[in-house]
């Protein structure tokens, strides 16, 4: 179990049993806290939710069905005190791009599908848990992450263009959504362009001046009393209409055998996206309140929330940041939050839902729209632009490939984007040769040709594992320093204190650049070599041919035995 150690004053919380780990031990001087948090988080988290739905082209009932049973079930097997599970804009995002071309968006079989790649994300999450794949949380960077969320925003954010207009809009290509709410900006309905600028406003002002404000909350209110007020509906102005009210129902979808291959590639997208951005947020607020964290006890809870959500009539469900942050900065410290939102949301869907039906459409799309904004993480691409500019381009790719050819391959993109920056960091790693400075004291500096650290020797420091990609770089850079060296060299240290591993290609690639040395009269000699690394270059035949003695755990061990030989 992975242990976060940070804040030295907070007693680390110890779960006493496999379930219920974000809960127990119970804090009872917490409670009180946590309801609040939970009030406060149903108070924004509810017209979010509810804003998802026109992202995942649900119907309206279903996002709040995202924050009853799902909650419960990760509060009961999860392993984090903090992460709000409940509906995303990223997944919601995959999901409408990806089921739009297999079923009309809100139709009972687009439902359908929408809970098959809930019950099948749960599925492979499972998997993830069985074999310990939590760690691939890792594997995607943040640069391309950054990216990737950027593209979201701004995919979600034009494509509500159409609903702050109360315009129809059948189109889901960006361009095209642009196009078409330019096209469609002399007929739109002008009580739906005021309301969608006073909801921004609303939202904007309150986030500026009163950011623990629910102003979301405010102008869903404000326009559910306005619209029964005034009767927007008759107004020409598009409402939301019946909400069903009461708990929602339990069964298994029904879909066609022949789309399970497309729900299959739809719900991997999306557990990818479920596992680097849950992870991720477990492992902050773990860190932060020095609480045990294990990510693979949260696969189980973020299967259990999928499938959750599959059997209630909803759709995926995923760890989320801004709800997590929003608990936190309420107080809340365990799920006892989350589950006090349960209780809110359950007196909504059983008492309130008719209120709810009053409510125009744009105030949904402008909700969602904010949402969009708030994914666009200027701040983060800006310092990224600024530190690291080869990862911004990084980053700027998958947020053109999410916006302009779809989530899915912006995902798979991201994935490889984040696997070749590795590489690519690996393939050329820093080196250095290693030279006395003017108080005789050994530092590092960059590699030169014709550079030694004293008359026939040359300490050389590689940053990296050896591996198949960067062994042919490592030997030419090698021999390239002993062809260059004047006078000629007699000893080649390696300093290996960073190379924790050797692949078979790179152990081959030794082999023969030892072989080449000595034919030129070098002795290779490694030091700072770990004991796990240097068991492997026993069992290669490494050790037999560079020979025992030329390896010294410590650098001036290897200093010495170079002036003894060679006085």
């Amino acid at each position: 179990m992975k242990k976060a150690i940070a804040n030295k004053a907070q007693p680390t919380v110890k779960p006493h049993s496999r379930l219920f780990q974000g809960i127990l031990p119970l804090q009872r001087s917490e409670i009180g806290n946590d309801i609040i948090a939970g009030i406060v988080l149903a108070a924004l988290g509810i017209p979010e939710v509810m804003g998802y739905t026109k992202i995942a082209g649900t119907p309206i009932a279903t996002g709040l069905y995202t924050l009853i049973l799902p909650v419960v079930a990760f509060a009961v097997f999860g392993s984090s005190r903090h992460l709000v599970v409940a509906a995303d804009s990223a997944t919601a995002a995959i999901l409408a791009a990806e089921l739009s071309g297999l079923a009309t968006l809100g139709s009972p079989h687009y439902l359908a599908l929408t809970e098959s790649v809930a019950i099948m994300v749960a599925g492979l999450l499972l998997f993830a848990r069985l074999f310990r794949l939590g760690f691939l949380a890792d594997f995607l960077s943040r640069t391309v992450l950054i990216g990737f969320l950027t593209g979201v925003g701004i995919q979600v954010a034009i494509g509500q263009l159409a609903g702050l207009l109360d315009l129809k809009d059948s189109v889901h290509q960006p361009v095209q959504q642009i196009i078409t709410a330019i096209a469609g900006l002399p007929h739109a309905n002008p009580l739906a362009i005021e309301i969608s600028v006073a909801v921004l406003l609303t939202i904007q002002l309150c986030e500026r001046f009163l950011p623990k404000f629910p102003g979301a909350l405010l102008a869903v209110v404000g326009a559910i009393f306005a619209s029964w007020i005034f009767n927007f509906a008759s107004l020409g102005l598009t409402v939301v209409g019946t909400v069903p009210s009461g708990l929602p129902s339990f069964g298994l979808p029904v879909v066609n055998l022949n789309e399970l291959p497309q729900i299959m590639g739809i719900a991997l997208s999306c557990v990818i996206v479920i596992v680097a951005q849950s992870a991720a947020t477990s492992r902050a607020y773990a860190f932060r309140y020095s609480e045990e964290f294990n990510e693979n006890i949260d696969l189980e809870g973020l299967a259990a929330a999928n499938l959750a959500a599959g059997l209630t009539g909803t759709f995926v469900v995923n760890g989320s940041p801004t709800k997590t942050e929003i608990v936190n900065t309420a107080g809340g410290r365990s799920q006892v939050a989350q589950l006090s939102t349960v209780a809110v949301v359950l007196i909504v869907i059983l008492f309130l839902t008719q209120p709810i039906g009053y409510l125009p459409n744009t105030v949904l799309a402008a909700i969602v729209f904010s949402i969009g904004l708030r994914l666009i993480d200027i701040k983060g691409m800006q310092a990224i632009f600024k530190t690291h500019r080869e990862e911004f381009y990084l980053a700027i790719v998958t947020a053109a490939t999410v916006v302009f050819i779809g989530v899915k391959e912006g995902i798979i993109l991201a994935i490889m984007l984040s696997l070749i920056l590795h590489v690519r960091h690996s393939y050329r790693p820093h080196t250095a040769i290693i030279i006395p400075n003017a108080n005789k004291f050994w530092q590092p500096i960059p590699v030169q040709m014709g550079s030694i650290s004293a008359p026939g020797l040359i300490i050389y420091r590689f940053s990296r594992d050896l591996f198949y990609a960067n062994t042919t770089f490592f030997s030419e850079e090698v021999q390239s320093l002993v062809k260059s060296a004047k006078p000629s060299v007699r000893w080649f240290i390696l300093e290996a204190r960073a190379i924790t591993e050797i692949d078979y290609s790179a152990s081959q690639t030794l082999r023969d650049l030892v072989k080449e040395l000595s034919m030129q009269n070098v002795a290779f000699v490694i030091s700072g070599l770990s004991p796990e690394t240097k068991r492997q270059f026993d069992q290669d035949g490494l050790t037999d041919l560079i020979g025992a003695d030329r390896f010294f755990y410590h650098l001036e061990d290897a200093l010495a035995a170079f002036h003894s030989e060679n006085k």
